[in-house]
Formats: structure tokens, sequence, C-alpha cells
């Protein structure tokens, strides 16, 4: 069963006329007022899930109500943090809850956005991990339901609320090396393999079956499991989703570009590691984005990922680079900022002493937007356009070709096999399937 090309998402769900809406980040559509208590329910309670658990209980006048997860363990693990909150295995079970007033996602990829437009469905506000989609249509679903239930949805992006990253961007748009043409983006990081292995039986206390959710189902292995889902293609979305995609998203925020880009290409692959991994251990991207008819004004975000290294670009080992008509700029959401003019002269800049990055300002930014009191710093849509990229750049690999984008449609020009891998297939009638991928 395949997914919904967007032109057909509109039609069925008679969205159309959305273009006109105001921003998907305004505070129009917080639902509590100012200094309300705001209820949360947690779904997934992996090691990011506890994190999100810790951040929550750490907030003035929220409460964390529920606890989801399929793992036993898990569950009991996050009730040490919160003793309080109600311990659930299903997440319907959540929102059925009127009293939720916002659902909190740390899923496998495969689930965000099914979960996300249950979520939306049941007038709940959503905060997604990234990256908000599993494929492109998915964030495309996502953007949609958002503007059509009047619900906020934040992606979990967090460079997006840090003062050090937002003050480092504006002095980008300010000019501080001229006009910027070219970003660049790298994740170089070590991951072991994950071994091969064979299908086995699911551990006691987890609900496999549930676990796999809207995917097509295949038997439990223990090398596609806890965290090692990353690395297959029914359930992750490889390392330039799961890590790259902060940089990504640092990238194109600094490029200034609010649109999908024109031209892909791609080259990598499994270069080192000889394990079961579907995903690319070494991926390099190119994605040039239109002039829209101005000469001298296309730009280029380029994405390197390395996970058999620490070989790291400038000393950094996630990081970026920004390249102007005056100047570069080598940032990191480690704390590094360095401006260098054309003649490669280190520039004074000021920028804020907390160079902090953490989920706590993102998610707190989060119920703020609710209560009324602030606008999303990265709405569904700027997830939609990040999380596009390491899609695209996948996909470009996995293929082995460059292909031109569409971003308007959100089509791949002249490739039907392309095309039908921007979506992808689902567990026939289960209830976690996308009603969209249902009717098709």
């Amino acid at each position: 069963m395949t997914a919904l090309p967007r032109r057909d998402f509109l039609q069925t769900s008679g969205l159309a006329p959305l273009a006109a809406l105001a921003p998907l980040g305004a505070a129009r559509t917080a639902s509590a007022a100012p200094n309300d208590k705001v209820v949360v329910a947690i779904i997934g309670l992996g090691g990011q899930g506890r994190g999100h658990v810790k951040s929550y209980a750490s907030l003035p006048n929220v409460e964390v109500a529920y606890l989801c997860d399929v793992d036993d363990k898990r569950r009991a693990e996050a009730g040490e943090i919160v003793p309080s909150a109600k311990q659930v295995a299903d997440l319907r079970t959540v929102l059925d809850d009127k009293a939720v007033d916002a659902v909190s996602i740390a899923t496998p990829d495969h689930w965000h956005t099914p979960a996300a437009l249950l979520a939306l469905q049941a007038g709940k506000h959503v905060y997604v991990e990234k990256p908000c989609s599993h494929n492109v249509r998915e964030g495309r679903w996502l953007v949609e339901a958002a503007r059509s239930t009047g619900k906020l949805v934040q992606h979990g992006t967090q460079s997006r609320s840090a003062p050090f990253l937002k003050a480092a961007i504006q002095l980008l748009r300010d000019g501080v090396i001229g006009p910027v043409v070219v970003a660049r983006a790298w994740n170089v990081q070590f991951r072991p393999p994950i071994g091969k292995s064979q299908p086995g039986t699911p551990p006691a206390g987890f609900d496999y079956d549930t676990w796999v959710g809207p995917a097509p189902f295949v038997p439990f292995q223990p090398n596609r499991h806890h965290y090692t889902w990353h690395w297959w293609y029914d359930f992750g979305t490889g390392d330039a989703g799961n890590d790259g995609v902060h940089e990504i998203d640092i990238a194109r925020w600094g490029l200034g570009v609010e649109t999908h880009p024109s031209r892909i290409a791609a080259v990598g692959g499994k270069y080192i590691h000889d394990d079961d991994q579907q995903h690319p251990d070494t991926l390099t991207a190119a994605f040039e984005y239109p002039a829209d008819g101005q000469p001298g004004k296309p730009r280029q975000l380029i994405f390197e990922m390395r996970l058999w290294s620490r070989y790291y670009p400038n000393n950094i080992d996630n990081g970026n680079e920004f390249l102007g008509t005056n100047g570069r700029m080598l940032l990191t959401k480690r704390g590094k900022c360095e401006v260098f003019n054309v003649k490669g002269e280190r520039q004074n800049v000021s920028l804020p002493e907390d160079k902090s990055v953490g989920i706590t300002p993102h998610q707190l930014n989060f119920v703020e937007a609710i209560r009324g009191n602030a606008t999303l710093a990265a709405d569904a849509l700027t997830g939609h356009l990040s999380s596009t990229l390491p899609h695209l750049g996948n996909l470009a690999c996995r293929l082995g070709r460059s292909f031109n984008f569409d971003p308007e449609r959100e089509q791949i020009a002249g490739d039907d096999e392309a095309n039908i891998l921007l979506g992808r297939t689902y567990r026939t009638e289960h209830w976690g399937t996308p009603r969209l991928a249902q009717a098709r």
C-alpha cells in the first residue's frame, strides 16, 4: 500500500485552500490560557524518551500524566523518574484521555508521523522527535494535518531554541560573511557494526507486534530492535536522519532557504561495516536550491557522513561551515563559532555566553506556545523541510543516481521508481496506518 502524493492528499482531505493560512507556529493555534497547567504524555521511553520525561518534569506547571512504551522494562525505568504518571503500553489510551493537552513522541522513526497524526486527530498538540517523518510523503501529511487541526507541532531539532545558535544565524542574516552561497554540514563519528543475526523470539515484556505498528511486518530479529532499528529501511532513516538531521537543519537555517532543493546528488554506501544494516555508513550528498530566475542566486547545501572514523573536520565531530561572498563561518552546536573575512582573517563577533543546546529550552518553547506566550521555534513545516533532506540524500544514494525534484509538487521528475520511494508501504488494516494510506 503506497502513500498518496501531495496533490491527492489535498484533494482527499479538502485542504487545498490551506496555503492562505497563517504560519504554522503562530500563537493563534494555542488552546491553553497563559500560565495554565499543561498535561503531557511521553510516547516512547528509550534514551531520548527518558530525556523527555526528565525535561518536562523540570518545567513549571507541567504535569507528566502518562508514560507510554511497548517495553515493560522501559516503562518501569521511566516510572522511577515520575512515579505519579500512569504507565500504559497502548498510545490509544493516552489519546482517549481528554485531560492530555500534548504528546511528546520519541518512538522509532516509522512511528513518528503515524503517532503524530493520531494525536492531532485526537485534539492534542505534538512534540515529535527528529526526523518528523519516515519519508517525504509523511512529512507533507504532518504539515497539512497541523494546519487542518489548528494544533501545534514542534519538531525536535532543539538547536532552533538555543540562544548561541540563534545569535550566530542572525549574524549570517545581518551579512557578516556576505550572502551565503554554500552551507556544509557533517556528521562524523564511530558507530559499531550491528552484526549479523537471524529471526528469533521477542524478549518477554516487549509487545513486538505494536512496535512494528504500521510498517510491513517482519519477524523479530535481535539486531533490529532497540536503537539498531535506525539502520533498517522499514524502521529508521540511517544516521543522516538520526544525528545528521541536526546539522542539516542548522545548515538549511543558515543558508536561509525556505523551500525544498531542486537537484539532489549523492554517493555512498557500506564502505566499512560488514553487517546487516541497510543504510550507508558513508554518505556525501549535495542539494541545489533553485535561483527563482535570478542570475547568480542558486545555493548549495552539502552533507557528509562517516560512521567509521573520528577524523573530525576542523576538530568538530558534528558541525557546519557557511561560505559567503565575503568570508566564512564555522559553527557547531558544541559551542564554537568562528568568523573569517574574505582574506581568511579571524573576525571578532559578539555571541551569548550561554552556549548550551538541549531539549529543555525547546520543550519550554513548545509549552509556552501552547499557553499562547510564544511562537514555535521549529514548527511542522520547518521540520518537514529539514527532514526531507536526509530522505532525499538517502534515496539518491540508494538508487545510485541523481535526480531533479519539484519543490512545489514534491515529485521527482521522470523517475517512477524514485517517486514510489518518496512514500512507503504500510501494513494493511493496522490501526496505526495513516487514514490516507488506508484510503489508497
